[in-house]
């Protein structure tokens, strides 16, 4: 009664938003409802490690990526960290050259050249009260704040030797390449490894048992993005995978491929990058709320998504079998004996290739193995809650792969088959797909 109104009779009514929420369904991901599975090994356990035993979990409802990440969205991310890099140092010249001045003796700004590509200029004389004392306390021209010393994008960055400028600006280009005596063939490339994100997070799980101060929990990382490439090298002596090496990220031909030599921890990397990246670009629109992170998923949220609904499955299309009714694959896979090349593929595939599981998710078994958030421990199945279960220890660094890989047999494929790497290693037969909670009803299956 007292809701419609104006509240002068002093009712509890609640406090009520301007807008109505709803989760948005981001792009390339479907939802997967919440619900209750039976996790674990239901039938045969060939290994013998008893370290999946049957056992029912209830998950909340969440979106995965419907297919495996792909070199071309892995590329957004490198690129955005070089694109990043290669302003912040041209800035920084372009404070150097102006001895920290970006105005003439008139008191007008400078441009042209390396000026064109200082730090944004922050207007003072229409600031609020609170953006005046920020930037009064903690504006430093010597290393500065994302939110109070923006980069200058205005100008697209010049890659082009003959129009370089001037000689700053081709001072910071020369730093950023690799020296002419280390070039291949004359051709001087990027120097890689400086590509570098730097993120900090919050661990939520120790700050919940010690009482010590809040800064005490905030990790700060620096991680390498650019994968390694080499492990198409490395992961196999005595093969010819050279071509793979030098072509498989670069080469336009490979863009919907899923990517690999990405290590467990640049996949964390890319999805706090994912999350900074959309609750960026939506930071200016209407009744703006930060989405709920991209992460990796947790082994019980990867299986029964993998399921795709179908209780006591053996594979992600049910089973028990790894071929149609006519005889063809359902998997990128090692079969056979190793003929590789009798499923369609020799190495990787497209990551929308094969038929999707009722879920809608492509290549849950096979193609690439799939990082997770959880740590391997034999035990974990007995140590892990009913309730979105996941055994997550940033001290043990066995991280669990799921889902076989294109060079892995039939037994990898099976949706409860448990495998674990290290996170600090790259190969060339292990990628990553993410996913991210939703906010509201956990079972509701709407969109």
């Amino acid at each position: 009664m007292y809701g419609c109104g104006s509240n002068d009779r002093g009712e509890l009514v609640g406090v009520k938003t301007k807008y109505k929420w709803f989760s948005e369904r981001p792009f390339g991901m479907v939802s997967i409802p919440g619900g209750s599975f039976t996790m674990g090994k239901q039938d045969e356990d060939l290994t013998g490690t008893m370290s999946a035993p049957p056992r029912t979990v209830s998950l909340s409802k969440f979106y995965m990526d419907e297919t495996e990440i792909s070199n071309s969205e892995y590329k957004q991310f490198v690129e955005w960290v070089k694109d990043s890099i290669v302003r912040t140092e041209l800035a920084l010249m372009a404070d150097f050259a102006s001895g920290g001045s970006l105005t003439d003796d008139n008191g007008q700004p400078i441009s042209g050249g390396i000026y064109d590509y200082a730090y944004a200029v922050t207007d003072t004389t229409n600031q609020t009260a609170y953006q005046k004392y920020m930037f009064e306390n903690y504006y430093d021209l010597g290393t500065g704040l994302d939110s109070l010393k923006p980069l200058n994008k205005d100008n697209d960055i010049i890659w082009d030797t003959s129009q370089y400028p001037d000689e700053y600006y081709t001072e910071v280009m020369d730093s950023l390449y690799i020296k002419k005596n280390d070039a291949r063939n004359g051709i001087r490339t990027f120097n890689n490894k400086l590509l570098k994100y730097t993120y900090s997070w919050f661990d939520g799980n120790a700050a919940v048992k010690n009482s010590s101060n809040r800064r005490n929990f905030l990790i700060n990382e620096t991680v390498d993005v650019y994968p390694d490439t080499t492990v198409w090298v490395k992961d196999f002596n005595y093969s010819y995978n050279d071509p793979m090496h030098q072509d498989y990220f670069f080469h336009p031909a490979y863009q919907d491929y899923p990517v690999v030599g990405v290590n467990w921890n640049q996949a964390q990397a890319f999805c706090n990058w994912r999350t900074k990246n959309k609750n960026d670009r939506m930071r200016d629109k209407k009744n703006f709320v930060n989405i709920p992170s991209f992460r990796l998923p947790t082994e019980a949220e990867w299986e029964y998504a993998a399921r795709g609904g179908l209780e006591f499955s053996k594979y992600p299309w049910g089973g028990p079998n790894t071929t149609s009714d006519r005889g063809c694959f359902l998997a990128n896979f090692k079969p056979v004996r190793g003929n590789y090349a009798v499923d369609g593929a020799l190495y990787t595939v497209e990551v929308q290739s094969f038929n999707a599981n009722d879920y809608g998710l492509y290549n849950m078994s096979g193609n690439v193995s799939e990082w997770t958030n959880s740590s391997f421990n034999n035990s974990s199945y007995y140590m892990g809650s009913t309730m979105n279960s996941n055994v997550e220890d940033r001290n043990n660094k066995r991280k669990i792969i799921r889902g076989g890989s294109w060079k892995d047999v039939a037994y990898y494929l099976e949706v409860s088959t448990r495998d674990f790497e290290y996170a600090d290693t790259a190969r060339s037969y292990i990628g990553f797909r993410t996913v991210q909670s939703t906010v509201g009803p956990s079972i509701n299956t709407n969109n």
